[in-house]
This record gives C-alpha cells, sequence and structure tokens, in this order.
C-alpha cells in the first residue's frame, strides 16, 4: 500500500466504495468525451449492414447470455 493513500484504508467500508465509485464514474466520464476511431465507426456500420441483409443472423440478448453461460459450465 503506498503510504499517501493510507488515509483512505481508515475510512468506512461505505465511504470506501462510494470514493470507488465516485472513481469510477469519473474515469467513464472522461472515456465518453474520448473521439472514436475512424475504424470503429467503419466496423459497425459493415455490421449494421451484414444484419440489414440478413436480420435472422442475429440473437436475442437472452441467446448470448444462455450461450455465455453455458462456455462458463
Amino acid at each position: 500500500m503506498r503510504r499517501e493513500f493510507a488515509p483512505i484504508f481508515k475510512l468506512g467500508r461505505a465511504e470506501r466504495l462510494q470514493l470507488v465509485e465516485d472513481l469510477w464514474d469519473s474515469i467513464a466520464e472522461e472515456d465518453a468525451q474520448l473521439p472514436v476511431p475512424e475504424w470503429k465507426h467503419e466496423e459497425l456500420r459493415q455490421r449494421k449492414e451484414r444484419f440489414s441483409r440478413h436480420p435472422s443472423s442475429g440473437r436475442t440478448w437472452d441467446q448470448v447470455k444462455q450461450r455465455a453461460r453455458a462456455r462458463h459450465d
């Protein structure tokens, strides 16, 4: 543990959890302001186009969760 952070570990559990949540939110807020690279936009356009041509190729959220859970078992 770094010495400058020692006082944080003396906070109560609820206070430390709130601090973690606040830190995480600040990181997410910064990430939301980052520009999205053009290659990601292009990938999304291609995926949308493929799905438009073959809508039955997609899966529902429940199917995705089931498949992920089956891989974990």
